[in-house]
Order: C-alpha cells, then structure tokens, then sequence
C-alpha cells in the first residue's frame, strides 16, 4: 500500500498539472498510486486535507473527510 507521501505527492502534481482554475477527482490520485485504487479512498481523502488543496461537492466546499458522495478537489486559493 502507498503511504501518505506517495498519496501526497501524486495529489499535488495532480493539482499543479491542472491549475488552480480545474479540478479532479480523488480517485484519479488513487489510480496513479496504485492499481486496486478503491481501498484507499479513504486515505486519499485523508491526506488531501492536510494539503492546500479545495474540496468541492456540487461547487461548494465540503471537508473532503466527511463529504459523502463524490468530490473535486483543486489547488487552495
């Protein structure tokens, strides 16, 4: 399993790739980590909050922890 500077480091050039003006999906960031990506949802989640990262749902920030359903997240303003 990834640990959480591999999760890190593939959200952030996620983000740095996309720009502050696009979004992703967390999943994306599990992917590039690992190929049974499901499991570590949570732990993408997790980690992506403790980075300058925004999280939205429907377009408006949620704590990407608690949020249920999907989110993007982008580069923090």
């Amino acid at each position: 399993m990834p640990d959480d500077a591999a999760i890190a480091h593939a959200l952030m050039t996620l983000a740095r790739e996309r720009g502050p003006d696009k979004s992703f999906c967390p999943s994306e960031a599990a992917r590039a980590v690992a190929q049974d990506w499901r499991p570590l949802m949570d732990d993408v989640r997790r980690v992506a909050a403790t980075l300058p990262l925004s999280a939205t749902q429907g377009g408006e920030p949620v704590d990407p922890e608690t949020a249920k359903g999907p989110i993007r997240l982008s580069l923090a303003p």
